[in-house]
């Protein structure tokens, strides 16, 4: 299906001017959220054992072996433009969650892709507290958009920041972000209704659409430190680093998607892959970066 064309016509019908709509369409992504216990095709599953090829170990960091998070059948998945996931075969997500969320080295995830039509075995949990029945997961598309363009939410510190600070207390580059949206978005509410009522779903743990705010942040970080070090840009004064993060999160955001990530939860921990869209293209999962958080409250 032509989901940028469905969007399109309704959003025509609607009275919304073309061009607004292709301007939108530009930050607009489409999400797969898997739901445990839900109506419709079964997807792949949480937890349970791997089949993995004949002969290939068990995924571990070093001699500890990592337990298996999630596996999809990517054939069954719904395909999305601008997700670039395998068309065919299994993805396995593997996380040592309590040991990532303490290392940020992404030394203990990995994540699989096993293609169609390899010969496989189901393979014997290294623990076997990890032997326990998998839970089906279904699947639904969800529509999202970058967190700048998302509608207010008196919960969160970045839309208490559009909806209460002044014009003159913006940085320059917070100023261009509001007045594109005002002038090349005026109708955005109504488009992100129509975007919302079309494709709403959530779901436990979401496949694609935009990393998390946090987590592109820290990339950012990490990115603007680096090329400081390696001196491919002069060395950023303290007063300046605020903006040239800014810049640096939006940019990444546009070349980083979530692969996968669960939804947050109290007193839990949660992992989030993200993965460059030409990576994933490529099938280049060993560039995927986990990040596991614990969240307290």
């Amino acid at each position: 299906m032509d989901h940028q064309e469905e969007f399109r016509r309704a959003a025509l019908e609607a009275g919304i001017p073309d061009d607004e709509i292709s301007r939108f369409a530009q930050h607009l992504r489409l999400t797969i959220g898997l739901s445990a216990g839900g109506a419709g095709t079964v997807v792949g599953h949480l937890g349970g054992l791997p089949r993995l090829p004949v002969d290939t170990p068990w995924p571990s960091a070093g001699d500890a072996p990592l337990p298996l998070l999630l596996s999809v059948d990517c054939a069954a998945l719904p395909r999305i433009d601008g997700f670039p996931l395998p068309a065919d075969g299994t993805l396995l997500f593997f996380v040592d969650q309590e040991k990532d969320h303490e290392d940020t080295s992404g030394s203990h995830a990995r994540v699989v892709h096993v293609p169609h039509g390899t010969e496989t075995v189901l393979a014997e949990a290294p623990d076997p507290s990890w032997a326990r029945e998998p839970a089906d997961v279904t699947a639904a598309l969800g529509a999202e958009l970058p967190l700048w363009l998302q509608e207010g939410d008196e919960d969160e510190d970045w839309h208490e920041f559009w909806e209460d600070l002044e014009w003159d207390d913006m940085s320059p580059f917070q100023q261009r972000l509001a007045q594109y949206m005002e002038d090349e978005l005026p109708h955005l509410d109504d488009l992100r209704t129509l975007a919302h009522g079309l494709w709403p779903s959530g779901g436990g743990i979401v496949l694609g659409g935009y990393v998390d705010h946090e987590v592109i942040g820290h990339l950012a970080e990490q990115t603007l430190a680096g090329r400081e070090k390696e001196g491919e840009i002069p060395p950023i004064p303290i007063a300046q680093w605020p903006t040239h993060l800014e810049k640096e999160t939006h940019r990444l955001a546009t070349e980083w998607i979530s692969l996968a990530a669960q939804g947050r939860s109290y007193e839990e921990y949660c992992t989030s892959f993200v993965i460059r869209h030409d990576d994933l293209a490529a099938l280049r999962l060993d560039k995927a970066l986990p990040m596991t958080r614990f969240e307290a409250p």
